[in-house]
């Protein structure tokens, strides 16, 4: 819950009860809130085991997962596929660069081409691994039913979301 610390739980129930508008969601109950306090504790426990077992960052685990999966990739692409600002992917390829798990390579124009080094892809190997186990052993709380649902749900969700900012973006 977050409420003020000096606020009493009673308090704080009181104030969402006051605030609230009839037939609207508090924030909690939000499709879009709890979706995201999912995704992030997915994400902050595979960033607590990527670093311990492999010592990369999420940023660093995601760059290789997508240069490991469809390389060669421009920066800006990266940065796109990775939901980056491309300042944030160049920061994240050059930490990767430096210890020798990206190389750069420069085509037509300005246009750069990264991929993956020998050391990368061994190292992209052990992450997709632990990945997938990961993987594995969120699904497995779902029955058959549940996990084709849930793949359904995300794929219309993840429609919907792109064209309503496509719609925002005008």
């Amino acid at each position: 819950m977050d409420t003020p610390r000096s606020a009493s739980p009673d308090t704080a129930a009181q104030a969402r009860t006051e605030t609230a508008t009839p037939g609207q969601l508090p924030i909690h109950g939000l499709l879009s809130y709890r979706l995201s306090r999912v995704a992030n504790a997915m994400s902050r426990s595979a960033a607590l085991r990527y670093r311990r077992e492999f010592d990369v960052s999420l940023g660093e685990w995601r760059t290789i997962a997508l240069l490991g999966a469809d390389a060669p990739l421009t920066l800006n692409r990266l940065a796109r596929l990775a939901a980056l600002d491309k300042a944030q992917m160049s920061r994240v390829v050059a930490k990767l660069s430096e210890r020798g798990l990206v190389l750069r390579e420069f085509g037509a124009g300005r246009t750069t081409q990264l991929t993956l080094t020998r050391k990368g892809a061994a190292l992209y190997r052990g992450l997709i691994t632990a990945a997938n186990e990961r993987d594995r052993a969120f699904l497995v709380c779902l029955t058959e039913q549940e996990r084709d649902a849930l793949d359904s749900a995300l794929d219309k969700l993840a429609t919907l979301a792109r064209a309503l900012e496509r719609a925002e973006e005008r």
